[in-house]
């Protein structure tokens, strides 16, 4: 197994070649640690290899602490390499912050991550990370889904309504009045 690399770095669309010893290794990383190269191209990166039937993967990560985060994202179901490296474009300490006060639109806005995968990650780490908030599994009211489904239909991404919803006053207002009050919200998102 492969755990660590330290060698000269060619960039490339989706990761890393590293090339230690005459050899070069193709290395998938968080698109935030394209700046760990070093003027030189010298990298030293901590690895997860990832073995499946058909591939042998590598994910490189600039220190240990983002290596166990990643492989506790891989230990929740329906998490695959890809999409915990696609997370990990936020630091550790977001990534935990955001377990510890049950934040789903956080999550959300991750690629290929809805809101059941969000509130699957923060119940499944929530144990082993720590828990500040509860994590509310209702359903959305009738009120709240009604602006939902309007707010979709006027072209915004349904991570960054979930993320807004919960910010919204809803008591005694109109749907036309709580849709007048979300647009700012989702036009600074």
């Amino acid at each position: 197994m492969i755990a660590y690399l330290k060698g000269q770095a060619l960039r490339q669309p989706a990761g890393l070649i590293v090339v230690c010893g005459g050899v070069g290794y193709g290395v998938n990383i968080p698109e935030r640690h394209y700046q760990l190269v070093g003027e030189d191209g010298q990298v030293e990166l901590f690895i997860h290899t990832h073995v499946k039937e058909d591939a042998l993967e590598l994910f490189g990560f600039a220190n240990r602490e983002e290596q166990s985060v990643f492989e506790l994202l891989l230990d929740v179901s329906g998490v695959g390499p890809k999409t915990a490296l696609q997370i990990l474009n936020f630091t550790p300490s977001e990534i935990v912050n955001a377990v510890q006060q049950a934040e789903i639109g956080f999550f959300s806005q991750v690629p290929r991550v809805g809101k059941k995968l969000a509130q699957k990650i923060i119940i499944e780490l929530r144990g082993k990370l720590g828990a500040l908030k509860d994590i509310d599994l209702q359903p959305l009211s009738a009120q709240h889904q009604e602006v939902k489904e309007a707010l979709l239909q006027l072209g915004f991404a349904e991570r960054d309504v979930d993320k807004v919803l919960p910010q919204l006053e809803v008591e005694n207002k109109t749907t036309a009045a709580i849709l007048k009050e979300a647009l700012p919200h989702l036009t600074r998102l």
